[in-house]
């Protein structure tokens, strides 16, 4: 990392006064009696003052019209267990849809054949309202569980805002997963009903997903109602011919439990989504505690049993205004899209923007059907002004030659934002450069949180490779093992007072155990998150990967990131990954694989040598692999993260399926190449 590089992006003078941080940071010095010159001396009164800071936010945001004056703020601060606004009571979906222009657009969604609808704000609200009619009338309120298994649609964030308005608790897959897997993350939490859609489009094939959703159903033992949403070329209402629906479950051994309603049978159990939406119907809000619980997010589950985090309806509602209104500057000007699905809480931090006024763009489909260019052409068509996606799209766009500005319109675009991994600084600056000069804000953050521990901010420059700020009131920190703070130096991503957006607590952990264990073990009453990180003397933040992933070789500590940096600036290479495992000899074996950008390339010795030799320039010597292997692909999470651990868990000999849950996985064939080689390897340790 460059002593002092120079920055990718500056913010204008009329880029700061127009930012909405700087008006709420003039609020602030009236209401905290001090001197806020610098971002710097906002995060500094967040982090120390977190009673002035979110009282201030909910003041500058406008809940006193919706929700009245705010009492206490933090009545308890402990890790876990903090108690928030212990007066208040608050709808997140409320919050959301009181005082919007009622013609204007709320919510577009598009599919990948192009086909658009556009939702309004006063269409979203009635709908919401005859939802949460419909749910009163099917016994559903407050505490009770709905979910969905959906596709990125906005029928999805009108389900999630209604199951919200009465006062219920949401959580929602994608219709990507197996039924299985599905089943896994949904089956615990007891739900009355299930909102569905009979199929989608990805990558030119509709898939018809209704074979999918009756194995979702037999998966949900408490649930009695099936809300259909038709998409496919039937309207969704005849039934594959692989026998009757079950609503219910079956118990072992036993008969099928039919769903019995007036005019329901077993051919065709669903109560379709225009008779759940059809209704003139003004929304009647449930408002509950702070800490109630809205939604539960699931962790990745690629090495164990999902987690189920619960977060609250205030403490979420709190932190998107921050982190959608401050360090991404959202308002009533703009459109949000965020190549996301339903599982990735980057949809539960976009459907938020609603709540900054924001419209939003929900987008149904393949990122690069036909090409790279896809989502580029809706942010041009579509009037974007804030365009989320991954490092690993960008990187794609990047190694197809891709120029947005010039091949497209892209006047509306104020700024790009990426999260899900580490971005590279070539990467990061064909982004700047390709989207016109504009800021590209990298974000690291966690469904742990729903948000950012660190991104960026418009009213602070951006440098390659790198976060620029730390969040507003997250305190966060980077400690060698003793909890010392480090400055320059690579240490655990730390945080060392609570957010209101953490979990409450996680679905069936009734002693707090496994939440304790997640977070709280390393450092008492303190978060680790589980990063490595450098904070800059600049204050910004670079993130070289997962702690439990780290390389650690010859007894120095390596950041992987770094090698994928060097990795991916060679042209010939599209992706990489990087292992460190630790063998039972005692030996280290440091294998890097590649994933080649021309599907028809070879990786002969000339390339070996050329990637080595990015290495050793870019990072160190010590970084550079003991062997470099070629594969067609690589394995991720379905959020797009790399599986460093799982993998480096299977070259030591564990059983793959101790190690990685393979519904969890966007191609568990992949793991293949992966597994030979790990078998390789054992049978020659045990041959020598």
């Amino acid at each position: 990392m460059p002593a002092d590089p120079t920055p990718l992006w500056v913010p204008s003078e009329g880029t700061v006064a127009r930012a909405r941080v700087t008006a709420f940071t003039d609020h602030a010095e009236w209401v905290s009696g001090r001197r806020l010159t610098a971002y710097a001396d906002l995060w500094d009164w967040s982090t120390s003052d977190l009673d002035g800071f979110w009282g201030t936010v909910w003041d500058f945001f406008g809940l006193p019209e919706v929700f009245g004056e705010h009492g206490p703020v933090l009545a308890h601060e402990a890790m876990p267990g903090s108690v928030w606004f212990p007066k208040n009571e608050v709808n997140y979906a409320e919050f959301l849809l009181t005082g919007r222009p009622e013609e204007q657009i709320a919510i577009v969604g598009v599919g990948e054949d192009g086909a658009a609808t556009e939702l309004t704000w006063g269409e979203l609200r009635r709908q919401v309202g005859s939802a949460a009619a419909w749910l009163r009338e099917r016994g559903v309120g407050r505490g009770d569980r709905v979910v969905g298994y959906l596709p990125n649609i906005p029928e999805a964030v009108v389900a999630m805002l209604a199951t919200a308005a009465v006062g219920a608790v949401w959580s929602s897959v994608g219709q990507d997963y197996a039924p299985s897997a599905a089943g896994d993350r949904l089956g615990p939490l007891g739900a009355k009903v299930l909102v569905t859609a009979d199929s989608y489009l990805y990558a030119g094939t509709r898939h018809d997903r209704r074979p999918a959703v009756r194995e979702v159903m037999g998966l949900l033992p408490t649930v009695t109602d099936v809300v259909m949403i038709p998409r496919g070329p039937d309207d969704g209402r005849t039934t594959p011919a692989e026998g009757p629906a079950v609503v219910g479950g079956t118990e072992p051994g036993g008969p099928a439990k039919p769903l019995t309603k007036a005019g329901r049978d077993q051919q065709n159990p669903y109560i379709f989504w225009g008779e759940v939406t059809g209704g003139e119907v003004e929304p009647v809000w449930e408002r509950v505690g702070f800490d109630e619980p809205l939604w539960v997010l699931f962790s990745s589950g690629t090495t164990g049993r999902p987690k189920g985090m619960v977060q609250s309806h205030g403490g979420i509602l709190l932190e998107m205004l921050k982190v959608l209104g401050l360090q991404l500057d959202l308002g009533p000007q703009d459109r949000l899209f965020w190549f996301t699905s339903p599982s990735w809480v980057m949809w539960n931090i976009q459907a938020s923007a609603l709540g900054v006024g924001a419209s939003i763009l929900c987008y149904d489909g393949s990122p690069t059907a036909p090409d790279a260019r896809r989502l580029w052409q809706l942010v041009a068509e579509h009037g974007v002004t804030l365009f989320g996606s991954s490092p690993g799209y960008l990187e794609a766009s990047r190694s197809t030659g891709l120029d947005p500005a010039t091949e497209l319109d892209l006047s509306a675009l104020r700024a790009l934002s990426t999260t899900g991994s580490p971005i590279s600084p070539a990467t990061h600056e064909w982004a700047v450069n390709s989207s016109g000069g504009l800021p590209v804000y990298s974000i690291s953050g966690g469904t742990d949180i729903c948000s950012g521990f660190c991104g960026g901010v418009p009213t602070v420059p951006i440098w390659p490779g790198e976060l620029s700020v730390r969040n507003l009131a997250v305190a966060m920190d980077a400690w060698d093992p003793d909890g010392n703070p480090l400055r320059g130096e690579v240490g655990e991503l730390v945080m060392t007072r609570p957010l209101p957006s953490m979990p409450i607590y996680f679905w069936d952990d009734t002693d707090g155990a496994r939440y304790r264990e997640s977070y709280f073990e390393v450092y008492p009453d303190v978060w680790r998150h589980g990063d490595w990180i450098t904070i800059t003397d600049r204050d910004s933040v670079v993130i070289h990967g997962r702690s439990d992933s780290t390389l650690n070789r010859h007894g120095v500590r390596m950041g992987s990131a770094d090698i994928y940096n060097a990795v991916e600036g060679v042209p010939e290479v599209a992706e990489s990954l990087v292992l460190g495992v630790e063998e039972a000899d005692g030996g280290y074996w440091m294998p890097l694989f590649v994933v080649l950008a021309d599907p028809e390339g070879e990786l002969d010795d000339h390339l070996r040598d050329v990637i080595r030799t990015a290495i050793r320039t870019k990072a160190s010597p010590r970084h550079v692999p003991d062997e470099i292997h070629q594969v067609a692909a690589l394995p991720h999470t379905r959020t797009g993260k790399r599986l460093e651990v799982p993998l480096k868990r299977m070259m030591q000999g564990a059983d793959p399926d101790t190690v990685v849950q393979r519904t969890a996985l966007d191609d568990p064939d992949l793991l293949e190449p992966f597994l030979a080689l790990a078998r390789e390897r054992a049978a020659s340790r045990q041959s020598g």
